[in-house]
């Protein structure tokens, strides 16, 4: 039973795109609420048709999509979702994409290249969306492409409950597998109380998903090392990652992170690995022949549900991730 109630003189209206039913299905059921009936099909040439089965005039509307493989279809159909709420007179247009497509091209490093981060977010606000919603994007500068409000949710207060709820956190030691992650990480620290430890690593400009040398900086000797990212992609550098920090003497290797991508060979090289355990959230749909035995997945419905909840009601997003204020205890 949801314990979110909403305001009966306002209407809210979930829509979910064909990628992840299931995550839209949690989402609707946290929030206590139907999803709009829509038919969505495709025609012989792969363009794409959608049409909400019940109105939608001056509804507060939210497009649930998740960027999942082929990522560009799904992509498309959110656009056309959205057209569609502008032309059907949408009061507000709210656009969830739980994993952001493209956030890893959020800057040019090297000429004649794109922003394609920035060019989804224009392309969204061309489209008619009005606010923004996504989960742990892969840099925070993203947020400001987006010529509207964008409200950033983190993962991380779940996927570190869990952690904590399932190791010893006297020997954990938190580890960044980047430099990008480092503050990131330090929040990981800060929940868990646990040292920090870096791994530097160099990528080669012409070889996407590789890296070419990785270096510790910080003591992992006999410790349980909680790698922690914003994403896993093939696994490549996550496995290098977990390997350089036995050899520099690490117990156990556990990895966190918000979006499990899994692209092939990732399962393989995970499951072969000797990672202990991956954690991810489902803002992706992890199809069974992906799944392995150390992977586990969090869902990530309540969160959504909760932000969809406060922008709803006009409440405040921000105050989600804040700390719980201890009371002040006065002495006689």
């Amino acid at each position: 039973m949801s314990s979110l109630t909403v305001p009966p003189n306002k209407r809210l209206v979930l829509l979910s795109g064909r990628s992840h039913p299931e995550l839209s299905q949690e989402v609707a059921e946290q929030l206590g609420v139907d999803l709009c009936p829509i038919s969505a099909y495709d025609f012989a040439n792969g363009e794409i048709f959608v049409r909400f089965e019940e109105s939608v005039r001056g509804c507060d509307a939210f497009v649930l999509q998740s960027h999942t493989s082929p990522i560009n279809t799904w992509i498309m159909e959110q656009l056309i979702m959205v057209d569609a709420l502008k032309r059907a007179s949408a009061k507000r247009i709210t656009v969830i994409a739980p994993f952001y497509g493209y956030a890893r091209q959020d800057k040019k490093h090297r000429g004649r290249e794109p922003v394609s981060a920035r060019l989804m977010a224009d392309l969204f606000k061309a489209a008619g969306a009005d606010r923004l919603i996504s989960v742990d994007l892969h840099t925070s500068q993203i947020q400001g492409f987006f010529d509207g409000p964008v409200d950033h949710l983190f993962a991380l207060p779940l996927l570190a409950d869990h952690v904590a709820r399932n190791t010893d956190s006297s020997r954990i030691t938190v580890v960044s597998p980047d430099a990008g992650r480092v503050r990131v990480a330090e929040k990981w620290t800060d929940i868990l109380g646990a040292p920090l430890a870096i791994i530097h690593k160099r990528r080669d400009p012409d070889l996407p998903n590789q890296v070419r040398m990785l270096e510790v900086v910080g003591d992992v000797q006999d410790r349980i090392c909680v790698v922690v990212d914003d994403m896993i992609d093939t696994g490549g550098t996550i496995v290098q990652a977990a390997e350089t920090l036995f050899d520099n003497g690490a117990a156990q290797v556990i990895v966190a992170a918000t979006h499990g991508i899994l692209s092939e060979p990732a399962r393989e090289r995970l499951m072969n690995s000797r990672i202990s355990e991956v954690v991810v959230t489902n803002t992706l749909p992890i199809p069974a022949d992906r799944r392995f035995d150390k992977l586990t997945v969090l869902s990530i419905a309540p969160l959504l549900a909760k932000a969809i909840y406060e922008v709803f009601t006009d409440g405040s997003v921000t105050r989600m991730f804040e700390p719980v204020e201890q009371p002040t205890l006065i002495g006689p």
